[in-house]
């Protein structure tokens, strides 16, 4: 892996799937952080980076720190089931990876990895959400980390197509939702401020990078990059069992301060700001929603950028843009539940992110 150069703050631009609904908020539905898959990145006939004496590999420290992580979850929160993708020195797939913790229905998923570079003087930790830009200084980074999908026998087809060589491969995350994207991003902003407590103090930032393994996952998902084997500084805490167990213990305050939060729900789903009428406000061909109206729809994927109206990243439907914050969802409006959910039974072959809404008071909740 070559380095990543200084990430300053958050990359705005969002492009990611998410193929599953959006959360309910834990008022309405006792929702609690009940699973979190940890996942050892690399093992098996696939070590990761390796030291330059060939004697440190990768695999190891990252499947170390992520028992550490589990035990330490599982001493605090008996009642936390937690997964790991692998326990053993084994090789799996990015795709089953993320469908480990897909099957299990888990409310946070854990990349564990460490960094590499050509130059001895990179050094540091970063955190990654998932999303697209082609002016992201992490692209080699993704390439050496979706590399793996090539030792596949069959990848092309598993992974739709997908060449980690290719730049024009990544432009497939263009028109993918972002439907964990605040809960993502609150994880990965926790572990970038326990972890600048050390041992590995200096933080590359946290930024939005098209690793595949955090596409196809349904859940709040953050790959973390613990230190860069090349320096010589990062390698000697990497290589220490107090240094990785401290790394973990980081990882682990981050999840305890994400847990509190998730379980207090925060209102992710807020689909407009209120204007300066106490107005909802649509997008291009859009329209006005009182503040006290309901409405139904199907939600089918964010962007960062407005779309004009018949664009043809809507299929032939009649989609309106609704900004919040920064972002614009795109939502097809119906008259009622019942004709959301058949909808949703048609938008879901085009659009597998999609899913059926409910509008009100300024706030989206899934039907």
């Amino acid at each position: 892996m070559k380095a990543l150069r200084h990430t300053c703050g958050i990359i705005l631009v969002l492009l990611l799937m998410a193929v599953a609904r959006h959360p309910a908020t834990a008022e309405n539905t006792g929702l609690k952080l009940k699973t979190v898959v940890i996942d050892a990145g690399h093992g098996g006939k696939d070590p990761g980076c390796v030291s330059r004496d060939g004697r440190v590999q990768e695999k190891n420290i990252n499947l170390d720190i992520a028992k550490k992580l589990g035990a330490k979850i599982s001493a605090a929160y008996p009642d936390v089931k937690v997964i790991y993708t692998r326990s053993t020195d084994v090789y799996v797939t990015l795709n089953n990876r993320a469908a480990i913790a897909n099957r299990n229905n888990a409310n946070l998923f854990i990349s564990i990895h460490v960094n590499a570079a050509g130059s001895s003087q990179a050094h540091g930790f970063s955190t990654h959400i998932l999303g697209y830009d082609k002016l992201s200084s992490n692209m080699d980074v993704c390439r050496r980390e979706n590399s793996v999908i090539m030792l596949e026998e069959d990848y092309t087809t598993d992974y739709q197509g997908f060449d980690p060589n290719d730049p024009e491969s990544f432009i497939f995350f263009n028109l993918m939702q972002n439907a964990f994207y605040e809960q993502s991003l609150t994880f990965a902003a926790e572990a970038d401020r326990e972890m600048a407590k050390g041992p590995v103090k200096h933080s590359r930032g946290v930024s939005q990078d098209p690793f595949w393994v955090l596409w196809s996952t349904k859940m709040p998902a953050v790959l973390v990059e613990v230190g860069f084997m090349s320096n010589a500084s990062d390698q000697k805490i990497l290589n220490s069992s107090a240094g990785r167990t401290e790394i973990a213990t980081r990882l682990f305050d981050a999840f305890r301060s994400f847990k509190v939060k998730y379980d207090a729900s925060l209102d992710y789903e807020t689909l407009a700001e209120p204007d300066s009428r106490g107005e909802l406000t649509s997008g291009k061909g859009g329209s006005r929603v009182s503040q006290g109206s309901v409405e139904y729809g199907v939600q089918i994927f964010v962007l960062s950028r407005e779309l004009g109206k018949g664009d043809k990243a809507f299929k032939g439907y009649d989609a309106v843009a609704v900004k919040s914050g920064k972002m614009y969802k795109y939502i097809i409006k119906v008259s009622s539940a019942e004709e959301a959910r058949a909808l949703y039974r048609k938008t879901r072959r085009a659009f597998p992110g999609s899913f059926p809404v409910k509008i009100g008071n300024g706030v989206v909740s899934a039907l």
